[in-house]
C-alpha cells in the first residue's frame, strides 16, 4: 500500500514523519476501530442468534440486534476522533504508547463484552416477561 501512494503522489509529509518514527497513532486506532466494529458485529449477530433460537420466534430481537449494531459505531468513533486530530509530530510519538493501550483496551472489551452483555439481559428479559 505504502508503494502504491508513493506511485500516485498521495504520500504526504503528514505520514511520512509518523512512519519515519515506526507507528502512526491515528492510523493504529482507526485500524483498530474498523476491526472492533467488525468483531462487535459479528459476535452481536452470532450471540443473538443463539439467544433467538430460544426466544420463540420474536421479531423483537432483531429490531434490537439493528438498533445495537447502529448504536456502537458513535462509541466507536469517539475512540477514533480522539486519535484522529492528533498533529503530525503528536501521532509519531512513542510516549502516547500508554493511553493508547488504555482505549485499546476499553475498545475491545466493549466490542468482546457488549454482545454477551446484552444477550444476557434480554434472555433475562425474555425469561421475566
Amino acid at each position: 500500500m505504502a508503494k502504491a501512494l508513493e506511485e500516485t503522489g498521495t504520500d504526504n509529509a503528514a505520514h511520512a514523519g509518523a512512519q519515519a518514527n515506526g507507528r502512526d497513532w491515528r492510523r493504529s486506532m482507526s485500524d483498530n476501530v474498523a476491526w472492533a466494529l467488525l468483531a462487535y458485529t459479528g459476535l452481536q449477530i452470532f450471540v443473538t442468534t443463539g439467544a433467538m433460537k430460544t426466544a420463540g420466534g420474536s421479531i423483537m430481537p432483531y429490531i434490537v440486534l439493528i438498533v445495537l449494531v447502529a448504536a456502537i459505531i458513535p462509541a466507536c468513533r469517539v475512540f477514533e476522533r480522539r486519535w484522529r486530530d492528533l498533529s503530525d509530530h503528536e501521532a509519531a510519538d512513542p510516549n502516547l504508547s500508554g493511553a493508547f493501550r488504555r482505549d485499546q483496551i476499553v475498545l475491545w472489551l466493549m466490542a468482546i463484552g457488549l454482545p454477551f452483555l446484552i444477550t444476557g439481559a434480554i434472555k433475562v428479559f425474555l425469561a421475566n416477561g
